[in-house]
């Protein structure tokens, strides 16, 4: 029985990184119309960001609020309303958001509690928020795949790229070099390395003024540990095996330990103003896609 729980060195050889790499990219036309039916579904209520600002499409009239400028005042509104009316315009500055999903060997995990593989749900959420964000005039795009896009079909023409690509996004963790400040970095992974390296890496992107949200994808397996008797436990990042006569004693201090390192990424995440979402593979993936772009919308909100 394999338990994907912290990554060490990837010893995986080219070989073998081509071959998860085609056998990811023949998931995609299948995932991005999953992903396409639940990003409907989620949006069907929402009508883009509907924020006001600068822009020039028309959004609403509302009453004038003391204390505003007399150059927001609609006076043709307000001659025939007999009120002091105001027309808002629709912000309209898009953002550039960077929506990453972890390819490594501990994303292929899948125990018979979930529903899919974290790769799977980790994809299709990717490419439902690409989809949902280019709806909402934001440029999208997948870090080492694409640039960022500023059109309504970017979740499609990223799913052609993740096709075509050959492994060049292959990591545990997205290139990051390119991002510029103010810019979204959305990662959607198990966060299973070394809980140091993980949050050196935060800190460092965080300081280039990239403002990030984290989706951790977790089998429910991850993190409740039910085995009893004999076990065998592999490392799918470099195949090293563990074998426990009664996997039940290590219960209790395994999901100690899993619970702190859950709070140290929590923690770290808070310190720096992202987000921590974290998403069970035996949940409906439309909860992870409401909570991530709950967060990113409300960021917005409060830029504006």
């Amino acid at each position: 029985m394999a338990l994907s729980f912290g990554t060490v060195a990837n010893k995986e050889t080219g070989k073998g990184v081509l071959a998860r790499a085609r056998a990811r990219a023949a998931l995609v036309p299948d995932l991005l119309v999953e992903a396409q039916r639940i990003s409907n579904t989620v949006a069907s209520g929402w009508h883009g960001r509907r924020r006001r600002g600068i822009g020039d499409s028309f959004w609403q009239f509302r009453p004038y609020d003391k204390g505003e400028s007399m150059a927001r005042i609609d006076w043709r509104r307000t001659a025939r309303d007999d009120a002091i009316t105001v027309r808002d315009q629709e912000w309209e500055a898009a953002h550039t958001v960077w929506v990453w999903a972890d390819n490594s060997p501990s994303m292929l995990y899948k125990s018979e509690a979930a529903q899919v593989s974290k790769q799977s749900r980790s994809l299709v959420l990717a490419l439902a928020l690409c989809d949902v964000l280019a709806r909402s005039g934001e440029r999208v795009g997948w870090p080492g795949v694409t640039s960022a896009l500023s059109n309504r079909n970017a979740a499609e023409r990223i799913a052609a790229q993740l096709v075509l690509s050959k492994g060049v996004e292959d990591s545990s963790f997205p290139p990051y070099e390119h991002m510029r400040n103010r810019s979204e970095l959305v990662m959607i992974s198990d966060f299973l390395d070394p809980i140091e390296d993980l949050l050196d890496r935060i800190n460092t992107i965080a300081r280039q003024g990239v403002r990030g949200t984290m989706v951790q994808i977790i089998d429910p397996v991850e993190e409740r540990f039910p085995f009893f008797g004999r076990t065998e436990f592999s490392d799918p990042e470099t195949g090293q095996k563990l074998v426990y006569g009664r996997a039940e004693t290590l219960a209790e201090d395994y999901v100690n330990l899993f619970q702190a390192r859950q709070a140290t990424l929590a923690q770290a995440t808070k310190r720096l103003g992202w987000h921590h979402i974290v998403h069970h593979t035996d949940q409906l993936a439309s909860t992870a896609l409401v909570a991530a772009h709950t967060r990113l919308t409300g960021d917005y909100g409060a830029a504006a």
